[in-house]
């Protein structure tokens, strides 16, 4: 899951390639046409829309991050079943 991945990648370390690409900004533009959705900005609005704010701090801590991680597995599965 999304969510899962992207608290692991919060906590790395600074040095490695996955943080590096993580955190860095593409240059450039995006084509023309309709936007496409970055994954970062996909997993943001699930976030959002799960009402979870600062992210990055609350993955840091893995026992807080694993309860959010819960509650939106919850929350997916409750939309699913309607």
């Amino acid at each position: 899951m999304k969510l899962e991945w992207i608290g692991h990648v919060v906590r790395m370390d600074q040095g490695r390639i996955g943080k590096k690409l993580f955190e860095s900004k593409p240059e450039g533009g995006r084509r023309r046409g309709s936007l496409r959705m970055r994954w970062l900005e996909d997993v943001e609005k699930d976030l959002r829309e799960m009402k979870v704010k600062r992210y990055r701090q609350k993955a840091v801590d893995r026992e807080e991050w694993a309860s959010t991680f819960t509650e939106a597995k919850v929350l997916k599965e409750s939309r699913a079943e309607e």
